[in-house]
């Protein structure tokens, strides 16, 4: 047989992973009997599959008297490499087996509303296009709901304010965002390119309810610095909080990474400025569910989607 440049793949091709199960269940109980036993195949087995093993590497790497199994030198050596060659090929064909169930599926999110709006539409089409087959849900909302839906069950994972969130739910950040302020075409705040809380602190708002993140962290915010808001109007969808607006009958304050998608044409928006991020976002789903693989493979389009914060 003519030899490998290399030498090493000759020999991974010539070990099967037979051979390396054989040769790792010998090294962790340092017993044939017991090897033999946990592999479920006879001890003389075992043996020649080990002697086949050791001749087609060149090296004995086990010593072996009447009472024990000892490792050799190389055998030492050569273990983790079997554990690294077997874990590798597992991972390999998981990945394989994940790539071909998410042909098929469906994917099914709860979301805040102005990440639906802002980033969600061009991560979608840009999954849809890599995976043409999977249904997407979108579920939008505030940030309890998204909570509720994450903990039942009933969707893969959400997107909120992970800002204070533990027990059975683990997150990723995926960015810290600010807010911006919404006001009519023509209003005199307009003539400044940032605004302040003190600044709108004698404006009507208009404003999300109470259990939204966003209105939550606005809040903390202002009583941090002695702001009073006038949340005159309370709404549940920032369409409408927009034409509210666009009417002349309050102000909004809405997270930027709205924006991060087309600017509503009926109203202007300006920074609001705020020491620190006011939101930290990203992904909230149950530490005890693991992700199927179509929401695995969305969730690796939003990552790559995912626009960067603004300096």
């Amino acid at each position: 047989m003519p030899n490998d440049p290399s030498g090493e793949a000759g020999l991974a091709l010539d070990l099967s992973t037979r051979h390396l199960r054989a040769l790792l269940a010998v090294a962790k109980y340092r017993n044939f009997a017991a090897a033999s036993t946990d592999l479920g195949i006879s001890q003389p087995t075992l043996t020649r599959t080990v002697r086949r093993a050791e001749e087609t590497l060149g090296v004995a790497l086990f010593t072996r008297t009447t009472r024990r199994v000892s490792l050799t030198a190389a055998g030492r050596e050569f273990m983790p490499l079997a554990e690294r060659l077997l874990g590798d090929l597992a991972l390999g064909m998981r990945n394989i087996r994940e790539l071909s169930s998410v042909e098929r599926g469906q994917v099914v999110l709860s979301t805040l509303m102005t990440v639906a709006h802002g980033i969600l539409p061009s991560t979608v089409a840009r999954f849809a296009e890599r995976y043409p087959s999977i249904a997407v849900t979108l579920r939008e909302g505030v940030q309890a709901v998204v909570l509720d839906e994450v903990r039942s069950g009933s969707v893969d994972f959400g997107l909120g304010n992970v800002t204070e969130i533990g027990g059975p739910l683990e997150i990723e950040i995926l960015g810290a965002y600010d807010f911006r302020v919404v006001l009519p075409n023509g209003h005199r705040l307009l003539r400044r390119k940032t605004l302040t809380l003190p600044d709108i602190a004698g404006e009507r708002l208009v404003s999300m309810p109470n259990e939204a993140a966003a209105r939550r962290a606005l809040d903390a915010a202002a009583l941090a610095a002695g702001a009073v808001l006038d949340s005159h109007v309370t709404v549940t969808q920032f369409t409408t909080a927009f034409r509210l607006v666009s009417e002349g009958l309050g102000l909004a304050v809405v997270p930027s990474t709205f924006f991060a998608g087309p600017h509503p044409r009926e109203v202007s928006s300006r920074p609001l400025e705020i020491p620190g991020p006011q939101q930290r976002l990203g992904v909230i789903r149950r530490r005890d569910r693991a992700l199927p693989p179509a929401a695995s493979a969305f969730l690796e389009v939003l990552r790559e989607s995912w626009p960067k914060p603004q300096d």
